[in-house]
């Protein structure tokens, strides 16, 4: 872990702010095992794009999973995610989704990064991207990987000008050092299965000097299957205000965040920028007085059921 401290520690002072709850009924509730849920329609809880609603009626999905649950309506706000989920649970689906909803090109750059370690996984995310964008003709997509000539991938570059990429670090970094990748614009920055990026030493040398070449107010994303004790900090290195997920077939659990409401106003806060937004949460409890919630960097005000 000699390379802890190459980054930045996003760790502000938590701020206090008195949060009023008002009484809120207690919702329908699922079990699964130990997971409980509310009850949902659909994709169409998550007030995803029309276009993007189109894409997925065409690829089938009826439901999210819940790991969608879970980190959709933070991911979609700009909230920085760390998630942890087991294979086959739709963890890819989270950051193409939230991505693609938030995605509002204005000018021909790259917007997202997303990384991981093999040019397998790579071409597999950029053909999602390419699923769920399939009725945003506007957006673009490239996918960048070893193994062939980087002359091509420079082309790629400057005759698509994609909006998103999908690839590996080392050919990622190798065009950001050959000055053709410029990530100035970049809002989302994002790892799949980041245990396998950031085990390796050498690999997560290359994925912090990318990322000192991004701007500071970008979204962070990172999921895996697994994340060991030594790895979780790293990560952390990486975020502000991290909200951290870990799902599997029998529970689920969320840290970081203190706050769990039933239905919020929340503003985000980064560097002089807010938007505000509805989202909602789950495994809510009624509380019918003042609750004192701590927060940090980025502002949440909460209005309804907090825990």
């Amino acid at each position: 872990m000699a390379d802890n401290d190459d980054l930045l520690d996003y760790e502000d002072e938590d701020q206090t702010e008195q949060v009023a709850a008002e009484p809120a009924e207690q919702p329908k509730k699922d079990v699964k095992g130990t997971y409980v849920s509310i009850h949902s329609s659909g994709f169409r809880d998550f007030l995803l794009k029309p276009e993007i609603l189109r894409a997925i009626v065409d690829c089938g999905f009826e439901h999210p999973s819940e790991v969608q649950h879970e980190c959709i309506p933070q991911a979609v706000l700009g909230m920085d995610i760390l998630c942890q989920a087991k294979s086959g649970m739709g963890k890819t689906a989270v950051f193409v989704l939230a991505t693609l909803q938030q995605l509002e090109p204005t000018e021909s750059v790259p917007y997202v990064l997303v990384m991981c370690h093999t040019r397998e996984l790579a071409f597999q995310i950029s053909k999602e991207y390419e699923r769920f964008s399939k009725y945003m003709p506007s957006i673009k997509v490239a996918v960048f990987f070893g193994g062939l000539p980087i002359q091509k991938d420079e082309e790629v570059l400057k005759s698509t000008n994609p909006h998103i990429i999908v690839g590996t670090p080392g050919r990622v970094l190798a065009l950001i050092r050959n000055k053709k990748l410029n990530l100035k614009h970049l809002k989302h920055f994002i790892l799949d299965e980041c245990d396998k990026m950031l085990e390796q030493l050498d690999m997560r040398r290359d994925v912090q000097e990318i990322f000192r070449n991004t701007p500071h107010g970008k979204q962070v994303m990172m999921f895996s299957a697994t994340l060991s004790k030594d790895i979780r900090p790293v990560c952390k290195k990486f975020m502000q205000d991290v909200r951290r997920t870990s799902i599997s077939t029998s529970t689920s659990t969320t840290t970081r965040t203190p706050t769990s409401v039933v239905v919020a106003v929340v503003h985000l806060e980064r560097y002089r920028r807010r938007r505000p937004a509805r989202f909602v949460v789950k495994r809510c409890q009624p509380l019918n007085h003042l609750q004192t919630v701590k927060i940090g960097p980025r502002r949440r005000r909460a209005i309804g059921t907090i825990t």
